[in-house]
């Protein structure tokens, strides 16, 4: 499922091509992709349709665009799920197979060297219709509209209501680690799981988690109210570091089914230390790296630099 660098480089290719324009009609064609919306396709459509994109925002790994007319302000909250994709297509390109909905946007696009019909964005002369398109092979993702109420992290702010228990993530202005910090210790819980909790500290899935554990030298394990303050800093700060850095390279692609909007992958797999590198030397200290089984998914460490048993 994409973490907050996946998430964040969709974001931005969304604020480059969708702010600004109107939405001119839309498509549901699978109602999967609208089952979260409780009006369901029609209603979804027409919440839709003639409002203005005035801005692409996040929230962990949570996406939402906020749209506008004279009478109605509301956000679409976009759920990626597993395979989810928003690309920007031109009207006439051929449909994707797993095409779940298609939003129609003033405007034009100009043609340029991307994958498969997506095309950037611009105001080129003779350009031809654009339109945003979603498209989600394993149809766990989907579009829903959702009120903004007020931003309990951060006054003055709105956020979808559906968002609004998501903690701040570490590149928000509503962050404090301090307030992390204090959280986590005051849980008796493993380190990975309130790591993974985005109640706690949003925006870490499960690949940037085992990374930033084994910058910590952290056993997923280690319960959080026998660590002491700074070695949870260090670990939130290694979470920082890994997700900065894996968004520099437009984040972590493992296949075809995580790319942005003009549909190109990310990089951030060829720096991996610990994550899917099972049977392969620790980076640090050579020895091999394992994966154990952790809340229905897999945690990759290194047995060596990470024993539980370290100290606090």
């Amino acid at each position: 499922m994409p973490e907050l660098p996946e998430v964040e480089t969709v974001r931005i290719g969304l604020v480059d091509h969708v702010v600004g324009r109107r939405i001119t009609d839309v498509e549901v064609a699978h109602p999967r992709a609208v089952r979260r919306h409780p009006g369901g396709a029609t209603d979804l459509i027409g919440r839709l349709t003639g409002k203005t994109v005035t801005a692409a925002r996040r929230r962990g790994k949570f996406l939402w665009l906020e749209v506008s007319d004279a009478t109605d302000d509301a956000a679409l909250v976009v759920h990626l799920g597993m395979s989810g994709q928003m690309l920007i297509s031109q009207r006439d390109a051929p449909d994707h197979t797993h095409l779940r909905i298609r939003a129609g946007l003033d405007g034009g696009v100009a043609v340029g060297d991307v994958a498969a019909g997506d095309v950037a964005v611009g105001d080129g002369a003779g350009a031809v219709g654009a339109e945003l398109r979603f498209v989600d092979q394993r149809t766990f993702g989907g579009w829903h509209v959702d009120e903004l109420v007020d931003d309990p992290f951060r006054p003055g702010e709105q956020v979808p209501a559906s968002v609004a228990h998501i903690a701040p993530d570490p590149f928000d202005p509503g962050y404090d680690r301090e307030v992390v910090v204090a959280r986590m210790r005051a849980k008796h819980t493993e380190i990975k799981r309130a790591l993974l909790d985005q109640t706690v500290i949003s925006g870490v899935g499960n690949i940037y988690a085992d990374e930033a554990l084994w910058r910590a030298k952290l056993h997923g394990t280690r319960m959080t109210d026998t660590l002491a303050p700074k070695r949870i800093r260090e670990l939130l700060d290694a979470a920082t570091e890994v997700m900065a850095q894996a968004l520099a390279v437009g984040g972590t692609s493992f296949d075809a089914l995580y790319v942005n909007v003009n549909g190109q992958s990310g990089y951030f797999s060829r720096s991996l230390d610990v994550y899917g590198r099972v049977g392969e030397p620790c980076n640090r200290c050579g020895t091999p790296i394992v994966r154990e089984q952790f809340m229905n998914r897999g945690s990759h460490f290194c047995p060596r630099c990470q024993r539980i048993g370290h100290s606090v």
